[in-house]
This record gives structure tokens, C-alpha cells and sequence, in this order.
């Protein structure tokens, strides 16, 4: 790429329809095992929710 020259980036917005439109089935590990979170009960789909995510600092090498 030459000096000075900018790169623009498009991004496309798709809008459906609620015909358009289908449920996403979310899955997650549990236990060692890949399940549907649809299949947790009430208390379980719950906690799942409420899951928070972090990303863990590396490690300083001595």
C-alpha cells in the first residue's frame, strides 16, 4: 500500500424480518459434555445467564 492512501472498511447491516428470523440454539459445555442450554432446567438456564467471562492475565516468566 502506498504512503497516504487510506483503506475504508463497509460493513453491511442486514435487517430481517420477523419472518425472516429463526431461534439460535446456544450450546455449552457442562461437565466434560456439549449440551443444547435449552435442556437445563429452570435454576440451571438461570446460573447460565448469570455466567460472567474474564480473560486471565499471562503469566510473567522468570
Amino acid at each position: 500500500m502506498k504512503a497516504g492512501m487510506e483503506v475504508q472498511e463497509f460493513r453491511m447491516q442486514v435487517i430481517l424480518t420477523e419472518e425472516e428470523r429463526q431461534p439460535c440454539e446456544v450450546w455449552t459445555r457442562v461437565m466434560g459434555y456439549h449440551r443444547p442450554v435449552s435442556s437445563f432446567n429452570i435454576g440451571k438456564q438461570g446460573e447460565h445467564r448469570e455466567r460472567r467471562f474474564f480473560r486471565e492475565a499471562p503469566r510473567h516468566s522468570r
